[in-house]
Order: C-alpha cells, then structure tokens, then sequence
C-alpha cells in the first residue's frame, strides 16, 4: 500500500476518533502528553534546557557575549532567535538550508519572547552605541513526535530562567550574575479535527488537521502572540474558547519552567 494512500486512511480514522471526542494515544481533546524539563542540560552553555512533551523532545541553550548594539537601538542589546530541524529528529527533515519549519518555530519564539518583555534588552547595554551583551537564543529539535514550538518555547524560556551572564569572563565586571527574566511566556498549539480543537497535536493529527492556532500567553493575564498556520478556519468563539484553555495550560507549564510544578 502506497504511503499517500497509508495517510490518507490514517487521516479519515484520527478524524473519526475525533468526531467522537477521542484521540489515537487515548487523550480527551484538551489534555497534554507528559511534560518535562531538564535545565542545564548543557554544562558549557551560558544556559540550557531540554524540554519533553510526549515523543518530542527539543534542546535549547543560551550563549551571550559582547557585541555592538544596532544604530536605532544603541541603548539596547540583542537578543536572536535560531532553530534547526536536526536531521535524525524525523525523516521529514533534511540537511541543508533552513527549512520553513524551522524558520516558523524560530520566528514564533522569537515573537513571544519580545512581546511577552522576557527580557529588559536595554539591561544588556554596557556602553550606549558600542557595547552590548547579545543574547543567542538556539533551538535544536532531536525528536520530532508533533508540537515543535509549544516544547520549542517551554525549553528557551527554561533555558533564559538559568541563563548566567558571563561578565567576568569578558572582563566586564568582577562577577558573573543571573539574566534578568521579566515575564515568563508559554505557548499553546491547537489543531482543528473536523469540529473537535484538540490541544498538543502529534505528527499524524498535525498532518490531518484543518487549521492549526499557537497561543502565547504570560503570567501577567496576557495575550502576547497568535501564530495561525495549516488551511483551516476559526470562529471567534472558537478563538475565545482556545485562549481560555490557553491561560489554564500556560500556567501549569510556567510552574514547570520554573521548577515549581509538575
């Protein structure tokens, strides 16, 4: 049997399941896989977290050093954002290039990390117009089981929560200190399954899905970013009831990147 005719029957059967409020793996419809993080995963990074949910599995470290602010913000340091869609993670990747995928999930990141105030960057200024800390941000997916950027966003902001900047080390200052974290955003993905909107959708319910929306939310009761992505509809109820379960997930995630819950 061809693939295409494999995934186009696995579709017609996720759909069904979920026409009657059920999932391939067992889940209700607004229920996460098991989630986990690890800080400091990488000893040599200025800061480290690998992040689990489900099969995925996505690793993000921080590195900071000197640099020259840009000229329209010389009060200012730098903060950018990288992913990449390693290779072994899954058979849909491949070497080379950035692929969209991984230009989306870094450009998610990147938005809900600025919009949320993650970072105070004019806290990264030295010296106006010449000397700034820039804030590398990179995110590396090692197993791709469906969800990338709610587990990509949970390891980065992990990740800056125990982040060190290394002023010593540059002969900045006589110490090294804590990145300042202001606020704490964590993003949500939903998939549309025929009527159901399921949360923390695998491959094969992201492949049959008919619209997808990430909501990225903070510990302030905001709305800090929306992602829409695949072909797909949603009403403005539709819209209101995912950023309710939005706030719920988000704060039990939050608990989780902090190390306070589970």
């Amino acid at each position: 049997m061809s693939g295409e005719v494999t995934a186009e029957i696995l579709t017609s059967h996720i759909l069904d399941l979920a026409s009657s409020g059920k999932r391939l793996d067992g889940r209700t419809a607004d229920e996460y896989r098991p989630i986990s993080v690890e800080p400091g995963f990488v000893v040599t990074a200025d800061g480290s977290a690998l992040a689990h949910i489900g099969d995925t599995a996505v690793l993000s470290g921080i590195k900071l050093e000197p640099g020259k602010p840009f000229p329209d913000t010389p009060n200012a340091g730098v903060l950018t954002t990288n992913a990449e869609l390693v290779p072994l993670s899954s058979p849909m990747f491949e070497p080379g290039p950035p692929q969209p995928g991984a230009i989306e999930v870094s450009r998610v990141v990147d938005r809900a990390i600025r919009a949320a105030e993650t970072i105070d960057l004019t806290r990264l200024c030295v010296t106006p117009g010449e000397k700034s800390w820039v804030c590398y941000t990179d995110i590396h997916v090692l197993d791709h089981g469906g969800n990338l950027i709610d587990a990509a966003l949970l390891a980065a902001v992990t990740a800056l929560l125990h982040a060190t900047v290394p002023a010593k080390r540059f002969g900045i200052a006589e110490a090294d200190y804590a990145l300042e974290v202001g606020h704490v955003p964590i993003e949500c993905t939903f998939v549309r399954l025929g009527d159901t909107i399921v949360v923390d959708p695998t491959v094969d319910e992201e492949r049959a899905g008919q619209g997808r929306l990430t909501v990225a939310t903070d510990e302030a009761g905001r709305v800090v970013a929306m992602q829409k992505g695949l072909v797909g509809a949603f009403s403005p109820d539709d819209v209101k009831d995912v950023v309710r379960r939005a706030f719920r997930h988000g704060e039990r995630m939050r608990a989780i990147a902090r190390g306070t819950g589970r």
